[in-house]
């Protein structure tokens, strides 16, 4: 803990958080969830990979003989017809926002690797102590931006009219706004980090000086 200041010790609890909330966002089908007290309602919830219908009409089908409920990975290839609708499943800005946050979730898990080597391992008399923090930030601070890009992305064009049915009972859930935590805990952790490397440089450097200037001293004297 010594060789860590206030600004180390915060950024690796922020990045727990921001590690939990992006995993959990990009793993659960909640980014857009349907009024359950609304009867009629086609959709239940669904996620960036993940859709749960209620009962679904075939959008392809326009005497509507076919319908899609329950719960199925966006890419199931076992379902009758699904594959058929995945462009409708999946479009543009969903498979943008899908890969954003796969951006984000990378980042964040490279950094996990770095973050454990930061806490475990690193000593500020190490040669590469201040470059890990540093790609630590820069990392964390890539995967905020691609996560920020993502849930404006979804919150801008997930609920509009003309995709999911019923969008008038819809609203964005708890997944994404855990993704909106995500992506905030991951430009502060990116914050915190980088002040962590700047403080450990000034460190170093008065470090090296009080070093030179005990070197010239003990010279004199001798």
């Amino acid at each position: 803990m010594k060789n860590r200041s206030l600004a180390g010790n915060c950024g690796i609890a922020v990045f727990v958080i921001a590690l939990v909330t992006v995993v959990i966002a990009f793993a659960t089908p909640s980014w857009l969830v349907s009024d359950y007290r609304i009867r009629g309602a086609k959709l239940d919830r669904l996620g960036l990979w993940s859709h749960c219908f209620r009962s679904l009409p075939d959008p392809l089908d326009p005497y509507q003989r076919r319908f899609f409920v329950g719960c199925r990975w966006v890419y199931d290839p076992f379902t009758t017809g699904y594959d058929r609708i995945r462009g409708y499943l999946l479009p543009g800005f969903m498979i943008a926002t899908q890969f954003f946050f796969s951006l984000c979730l990378i980042g964040v898990l490279i950094s996990a690797v770095l973050v454990l080597i930061f806490f475990l391992c690193c000593a500020p008399d190490q040669n590469r102590f201040i470059l890990i923090i540093k790609v630590i930030g820069y990392l964390m601070l890539a995967a905020g931006i691609n996560g920020a890009i993502a849930v404006i992305v979804f919150a801008s064009l997930g609920n509009t009219d003309g995709w999911m049915p019923g969008h008038e009972n819809n609203y964005l859930g708890w997944s994404f706004g855990l993704g909106v935590v995500g992506a905030i805990a991951c430009f502060v952790t990116a914050a915190l980090f980088l002040t962590e490397a700047n403080i450990q440089s000034k460190k170093r450097e008065k470090l090296k000086e009080s070093q030179a200037r005990f070197e010239m001293e003990y010279e004199s004297k001798a």
